[in-house]
């Protein structure tokens, strides 16, 4: 009899790649920020938005790091992390044609819906990649969307502050800080922030969400999607706007992980299903979620 934990491992099975990469490039930002750019074709190609990868960061660290995908293309992935403890300090002195094992891509990815057309991308902190993962995806997908990203941070941004030249209805028209690459793609962004930076909301992201979608009307509503990423505590705000507007809603969560490919079971998380409260695995059965099934 095949147990349930079987099905999870054969489901994952074929999907995750061991490469050894090359460091092609690797980009300091303000605030302890890299972003890392990794040959690897494997998982470049099986890319999707939401997974992640995990890496080691030095030869004689045995632990490896989960880092969220950022961009695919070609035979490359990119990857920004912010420097916590002893091992991404050490993959910060990686250079140029070094040598970085990883496995990846791991995990189930974002899904979209064209029924729900308007997809709202929040992103806090490291949680930003995801999201611009899935607006890469959406602007190569061929299908009328209409999205809105809407990035937070409390530190620098990881990328230089470029006024937008697109509107966005509902949010105030002086806040025109954005993201330089989603504007290049013609994707709407709005930056938030405590920290008083230049164009940008001085509050949180689910501030900036709640003048968004209330501004849409009922109609507008029925077309929309939450896709989010960051701290915990900035998650279970958005759930509890997304429930608020009953508009569906997909969280990627955050946990530590010790193996990362379901074996462990260290990041273990609370999950309400039709058949009761489970157990899942925020690596392979996550990170992405439905926020209301999620025991906040």
């Amino acid at each position: 009899m095949i147990t349930g934990a079987q099905k999870h491992a054969q489901r994952n099975r074929g999907t995750i790649f061991v490469e050894q990469g090359e460091v092609l490039a690797h980009e300091a930002w303000p605030g302890d920020q890299y972003i890392l750019r990794i040959r690897a074709p494997k998982c470049a190609a099986a890319a999707r938005p939401g997974t992640f990868i995990h890496i080691s960061c030095d030869e004689e660290l045995p632990m490896r790091r989960p880092l969220s995908i950022m961009r695919a293309a070609d035979d490359w992935i990119e990857v920004l992390y912010k420097i916590v403890g002893e091992g991404l300090h050490l993959l910060a002195r990686k250079r140029c044609g070094d040598a970085v094992s990883l496995l990846g891509p791991i995990g189930q990815p974002f899904v979209l819906h064209e029924d729900r057309p308007r997809t709202l991308l929040i992103g806090g902190g490291v949680g930003i990649p995801p999201m611009v993962c899935l607006a890469d995806r959406i602007r190569e997908a061929g299908f009328e969307w209409k999205p809105l990203a809407i990035l937070g941070s409390e530190i620098p941004f990881p990328f230089e502050l470029e006024r937008s030249s697109l509107d966005v209805d509902g949010i105030d028209g002086r806040l025109r800080s954005t993201m330089p690459l989603l504007e290049k793609w013609g994707i709407p962004a709005r930056l938030t922030s405590l920290q008083g930076f230049e164009g940008c909301h001085e509050g949180y992201v689910t501030d900036l969400a709640d003048s968004w979608l209330q501004d849409l009307g009922a109609g507008g509503l029925a077309q929309v999607e939450i896709f989010a990423c960051g701290p915990t505590p900035m998650l279970r705000a958005v759930a509890a706007l997304a429930a608020r507007y009953e508009v569906p809603c997909q969280v990627s969560l955050e946990e530590f992980m010790a193996c990362a490919v379901g074996g462990c079971a260290g990041c273990t998380i609370r999950i309400n299903t039709p058949e009761g409260p489970a157990m899942k695995r925020v690596c392979v059965d996550g990170p992405v979620f439905d926020a209301a099934e999620v025991a906040w």
